[in-house]
């Protein structure tokens, strides 16, 4: 979600978050009801915090808010980095590039998603060989989302396949480093695109994570 004020730098998203979050762990844990009413009431409170900043409208912001029960934890997102003559591949969404990747479906592990959004969004094979960095995306990417997020960029080795046309993306191609086209900057920026040319580049990585 983004706001208008460029909410990465106020303080009081930070304080919607968390109480969002607090009001959902004590949802999950507590019995009494009259607890209930009152996380219930601060989960509300948060969200009209985000809807008056951000100048959306409230029901917005629940549903993207307040629509989870359980134990509040970071969402998974994978992103392929795969390789050909020095050059990775990207997927173009919308006008812009970014490496295949997607949501860590509920079926899946870092592992097979990572190979499943390679082949649904760029027809390739791969084999995931390495994790190169877990990353909280709220300090890397903008803008900053309500939700927070652990994107795991994933090292592969390209077995085959071309690009068909789906649902999802519109085109693919392999890029130097010098040459990228307009980033998906939401998906991936252009240091963290440097940081897998190093991976790949390197003998003996070390997995970076905040």
């Amino acid at each position: 979600m983004e706001n208008k004020a460029d909410c990465r730098y106020e303080p009081w998203f930070a304080w919607a978050v968390e109480l969002q979050a607090l009001a959902q762990n004590g949802l999950a844990y507590t019995e009494n009801k009259f607890d209930k009413e009152r996380f219930e009431r601060i989960r509300e409170i948060a969200a009209e915090m985000v809807a008056c900043k951000a100048d959306m409208p409230k029901e917005t912001v629940e549903g993207l808010f307040c629509g989870e029960k359980g134990y509040q934890t970071p969402k998974l997102d994978t992103r392929a980095a795969i390789f050909k003559e020095n050059k990775i591949l990207l997927v173009k969404e919308d006008g812009r590039w970014s490496l295949p990747g997607g949501w860590v479906d509920v079926t899946e592990s870092v592992f097979s998603n990572t190979v499943k959004e390679a082949k649904e969004e760029a027809g390739v094979d791969v084999r995931p060989i390495r994790v190169i960095a877990l990353q909280d995306r709220n300090k890397h990417n903008i803008p900053r989302y309500i939700y927070s997020i652990c994107k795991v960029f994933v090292l592969c080795e390209l077995l085959g396949g071309k690009f068909e046309s789906n649902t999802e993306t519109d085109a693919s191609g392999f890029f130097t480093l010098d040459s990228l086209p307009e980033l998906f900057t939401e998906k991936n920026t252009y240091d963290q695109i440097k940081m897998c040319f190093e991976a790949t580049a390197s003998e003996h990585w070390e997995t970076r994570f905040d």
